[in-house]
């Protein structure tokens, strides 16, 4: 039960998403300046769902005879569509912030991770692009498009929790950000 209701509330967050991305909008980004990570992933995300369409319309023809059938596959068809739509939107109106005012930078991706690091525990700041990610122990790779372009290494851990809500203490965050130039330097600026 605890995880369709996680299910539950992770599709509803997408279509908030997707909600805030048509009014041009995005979620808690009011202070501080923000960094996207969606243009690595825009083509994939594009070609996604323009498989998912083209598998609609195919499975549409072969239904036809059989309208149960094809109602249920044509509703579970456009959903999926709307997901992917969602996931992309997700991406565009969570970008990372770097809030000097808190003192910390939210690492975000999608609706599945929002990691807060305060920023008194960077101990160093690196572009560094990687694009092969082996699973460690107190590491966190936040991988787009199986990339990541900002590495920090911290202090002290701090706490990641996971979709299914398992916690992970982690030392080492990668993350992909657009400009990951920009971020590197805006957080030299803010540790000073």
């Amino acid at each position: 039960m605890r995880v369709a209701r996680l299910v539950v509330r992770h599709e509803a967050r997408l279509l908030v998403s997707l909600v805030l991305w048509v009014l041009r909008r995005t979620q808690g980004a009011r202070s501080g300046q923000v960094f996207g990570y969606a243009r690595g992933q825009g083509a994939m995300m594009f070609g996604f769902g323009f498989v998912c369409l083209v598998e609609t319309v195919a499975m549409s023809v072969l239904l036809r005879d059989w309208p149960t059938a094809h109602a249920v596959l044509l509703f579970l068809d456009v959903y999926g569509i709307v997901l992917v739509v969602a996931l992309h939107a997700s991406s565009v109106v969570r970008p990372h912030v770097l809030d000097t005012d808190a003192g910390r930078l939210r690492i975000r991706r999608y609706v599945h991770v929002d990691l807060c690091v305060p920023l008194e525990r960077i101990a160093s700041v690196r572009r560094e692009l990687r694009m092969t990610h082996e699973r460690a122990d107190g590491e966190l790779d936040v991988e787009v498009g199986s990339q990541t372009t900002v590495t920090l290494e911290l202090t002290e851990p701090v706490t990641h929790v996971t979709f299914l809500g398992r916690r992970r203490e982690v030392r080492i965050v990668r993350f992909h950000a657009d400009d990951a130039d920009g971020l590197v330097r805006a957080l030299g600026r803010a540790r000073v």
